[in-house]
């Protein structure tokens, strides 16, 4: 077979790989593309379309006046505020957290590594439902310090306070697993190299790896803002320990549009504002994750 017929025959093969892909994409898609047409109509349009193709077109009676209505029904910056705190401390800290503890597992030597790498993956055996209620009651009677004007104050209880939803959430086993996996696939001449230049084991870290290992820490960022309970999709977790309306994120604001009467078209329209800004995180950081994805278990 010659090189012109192989690259005659590339097209078509392409063809058929991408069509399967395509519709299993368009199928994924059609949540999303039913809650954007949705937050569009009156719930008397929404249901008089589920028996069509109309339910995935913004046509009938659509106006932007779900949308409108969400402001008046919930506190929605306040809420949006929140859980931008929230996610932003609870990633950012656990980047550093977590890469430092895979670092430490994945590239030092010392004794007990092997064990401690253990008990951390052993935890990921657990679910948080099962934990949920002794960590509530551990964050209930922990100690905090407080302040009264600038003279210092000793709390106990974290309940109801933007720490209660953060400092729990910082370390991530799955996190470490995954920095400690693609630390390892690295060179081992890296450290060595450092060595022989005088860098000492957080220099090295900080210098070398990190810089070496965007995607992993894309991937680790996505994660953790999806999957973790306390971050952008938290609702469980701040509705058990937060029960004032100013620190609450904006999961737990849609239990709001089910207090009195239920509008399908103001929650679809409330969904859709907070589905957005996860959306523009995943593209952001998408060839990162995919090349984090596509790395995993390579090693040189």
């Amino acid at each position: 077979m010659t090189a012109a017929t192989m690259k005659s025959r590339t097209p078509a093969r392409r063809r058929w790989l991408y069509a399967p892909m395509t519709l299993l994409a368009a199928f994924f898609l059609f949540p999303i593309v039913f809650m954007l047409a949705a937050s569009l109509k009156t719930d008397h349009q929404i249901f008089a379309d589920m028996d069509s193709l109309k339910a995935f077109l913004p046509v009938g009676d659509v106006s932007f006046a779900n949308y409108a209505a969400v402001f008046e029904r919930v506190p929605f910056w306040r809420f949006l505020a929140n859980s931008v705190l929230v996610t932003a401390c609870v990633t950012g800290l656990g980047l550093v957290v977590n890469s430092m503890c895979g670092y430490a597992l994945a590239r030092m030597r010392w004794r007990g590594r092997a064990v401690v790498f253990g008990f951390i993956i052993a935890t990921l055996i657990l679910p948080f439902d099962t934990t949920i209620v002794p960590m509530v009651y551990l964050v209930a009677n922990l100690p905090w310090i407080g302040f009264e004007g600038l003279r210092p104050v000793l709390e106990i209880g974290w309940l109801n306070t933007y720490h209660v939803q953060i400092i729990p959430f910082i370390v991530n086993a799955f996190a470490i697993f995954l920095f400690a996996q693609y630390f390892s696939s690295l060179p081992k001449g890296l450290e060595e190299a450092a060595a022989m230049d005088g860098a000492g084991w957080l220099r090295t870290y900080w210098r070398i790896i990190v810089p070496l290992s965007k995607p992993v820490f894309a991937t680790v960022l996505i994660l953790t803002i999806v999957t973790s309970p306390a971050t952008w999709n938290a609702y469980l977790w701040p509705l058990m320990t937060v029960q004032s309306e100013e620190l609450r994120p904006v999961m737990v604001g849609v239990q709001y549009f089910f207090q009195l009467d239920t509008d399908w078209g103001e929650v679809m329209a409330y969904i859709s504002m907070i589905t957005i800004p996860m959306v523009a995180v995943f593209i952001a950081f998408q060839r990162s994750f995919i090349r984090s994805i596509a790395s995993a278990g390579m090693k040189d």
